[in-house]
């Protein structure tokens, strides 16, 4: 299942899944509440993660048998971050592909310990809307596809072994960076944190879908031109060793967003580098999951 937030044509927000190969989105809420006669389902999909097993097994009831009228065309709705109001920032792998390490340094930036920062909550943006361009305070806007992992229960110093357990799924995430204002600052969170700076979605992949999540082709274009090409399978450090690394010390919740780095080919490792300007396409592609597709605005 391909679990999505969404605003339809009267402005109302419901939690939407895929079917027809993602050319048309059921409305979860409105057919629930037209079968049931009553509002069973939660409002948000970061509650309906909160509850488990019991919204899957609700949600896996209603699509059984799903009315016209209670649909969409793909293209007649407005995307929204698939979650929002989280527990905590957006939690991110830095350097975590051997070659993006290299083109952002040296050999000698490879890390041999995983590298975490954070994006504020501030920065999701849903898939189609524009990215702020920010021009006012930089003019080194840069793109990083990553697979995300969105946490599904509550754990704490969980064993790689284990790891899979505690994830609900995966989705595309846009780790837009100002490389000027991260280099200026010598940190991370400024530069990651700016306003839309981190696109996410169109969906979120139930684990259920996704025989393998690091055995994935990845890409990324801008304007039609490929910069990102690589696999999961290229990880330094596995998801089990991320999950176990962070949860050692910090509580995951459900619907924490885990983005596990991005790949070669960033705009700031070309010479010279190619930087983002408004009117720039920028798509995601991650195999098994979608597209994620933004524009600078």
């Amino acid at each position: 299942m391909k679990f999505l937030t969404a605003k339809n044509i009267e402005g109302k927000i419901f939690i939407g899944v895929t079917i027809n190969q993602d050319k048309t989105i059921v409305d979860l809420n409105a057919l629930d509440e037209h079968k049931s006669g009553e509002k069973t389902l939660p409002d948000s999909l970061l509650d309906g993660i909160y509850e488990g097993e019991s919204f899957l097994t609700r949600v896996k009831e209603l699509l059984k048998a799903v009315e016209p009228s209670y649909t969409y065309p793909v293209s007649d709705i407005e995307f929204l971050p698939p979650l929002s109001k989280l527990q905590k920032n957006i939690l991110c792998v830095g350097k975590n592909y051997r070659e993006h390490a290299i083109e952002m340094g040296s050999e000698a930036d490879i890390p041999t310990n995983l590298i975490v920062f954070t994006k504020a909550q501030n920065t999701l943006l849903g898939h189609r809307h524009k990215i702020p361009n920010h021009q006012d305070i930089t003019q080194e806007l840069d793109y990083e596809g990553e697979l995300a992992i969105i946490i599904g229960k509550k754990g704490k110093s969980i064993k790689k072994e284990e790891a899979y357990d505690y994830i609900f799924g995966y989705t595309i995430l846009n780790d837009i960076t100002a490389r000027d204002i991260q280099s200026r600052h010598k940190q991370y969170f400024l530069g990651k944190s700016l306003d839309g700076s981190c696109p996410i979605g169109p969906w979120i992949v139930h684990k259920s879908t996704i025989t393998n999540p690091e055995k994935l082709y990845i890409e990324t274009k801008v304007n039609g031109e490929v910069r990102q090409s690589s696999y999961t399978s290229e990880f330094i450090f596995s998801i089990g060793e991320i999950i176990e690394t962070i949860s050692k010390g910090m509580t995951l919740e459900p619907g924490d967003i885990i983005a596990t780095g991005t790949p070669q080919g960033v705009g700031k490792g070309f010479n010279p580098p190619k930087f983002l300007r408004s009117g720039d396409m920028i798509e995601v592609t991650i195999e098994g999951i979608g597209t994620l597709v933004n524009e600078i605005d």
